[in-house]
């Protein structure tokens, strides 16, 4: 069986790239590669991480255009000429414009460090979702996969998964909570379920088929 071709759009560290190179690497997932890694940062760590997993990086960056609209057509471009059959957003720091997620459909995914509908939307991303979250003293965040669509973080929900807040917390601690317990897990996850065809969008939600090998 063919293997799904990822491409994985990054801007910082790259812990959920890496996250995915390892249950790659172990055979978690066992029906997809990693083809291409794709930044808005040339300094970005997780542009050497995909260096030492010998995976072939791209560095595509608003400031290097005259224009939003030219970057644009330029991230089209180059992820036409990668074809992936899954782009995930790992940490990717720029809007994915229109015209990507309607060549796209169905077939991007981004990770949320929230419990979508919670602390997500405009202005909600790295620090920011922590800080709002312990500012409002909830007891219980998380992180969510999910589809991406023309909404900001309002694509049909893949999986979540619940972490506690402890006495103490701060933003950097819950932070590295949150990613440890639940967003390395669950967006490996939800690329396993992917490129096993065993998650259905039914309208505004989804369904995981069961696994027909089991």
């Amino acid at each position: 069986m063919d293997k799904k071709r990822l491409a994985v759009c990054v801007s910082g560290g790259g812990t959920n790239l890496q996250a995915i190179l390892d249950r790659i690497a172990d055979g978690t997932i066992s029906r997809g590669e990693v083809v291409r890694v794709i930044s808005n940062n040339p300094n970005a760590y997780a542009l050497e991480r995909a260096k030492k997993a010998g995976v072939e990086t791209s560095v595509l960056s608003p400031k290097s255009f005259e224009s939003r609209e030219e970057f644009n057509d330029a991230l089209l471009a180059l992820l036409q000429e990668v074809n992936p059959d899954l782009i995930v957003l790992a940490g990717y720091l720029v809007a994915i414009p229109p015209q990507v997620i309607r060549a796209f459909p169905g077939r991007i995914i981004n990770i949320h460090p929230s419990l979508i509908p919670s602390f997500c939307g405009k202005g909600y991303y790295g620090l920011k979702v922590h800080e709002a979250a312990l500012a409002r003293g909830v007891k219980v965040t998380g992180a969510t996969v999910h589809f991406v669509d023309e909404g900001m973080d309002s694509g049909p929900i893949i999986l979540q998964k619940a972490v506690a807040i402890q006495d103490g917390d701060t933003p950097e601690v819950l932070q590295r909570r949150v990613m440890e317990q639940a967003e390395w897990q669950i967006l490996p996850r939800a690329i396993e379920l992917f490129c096993e065809d065993r998650i259905e969008i039914k309208g505004h939600t989804t369904a995981i088929r069961p696994d027909q090998e089991a």
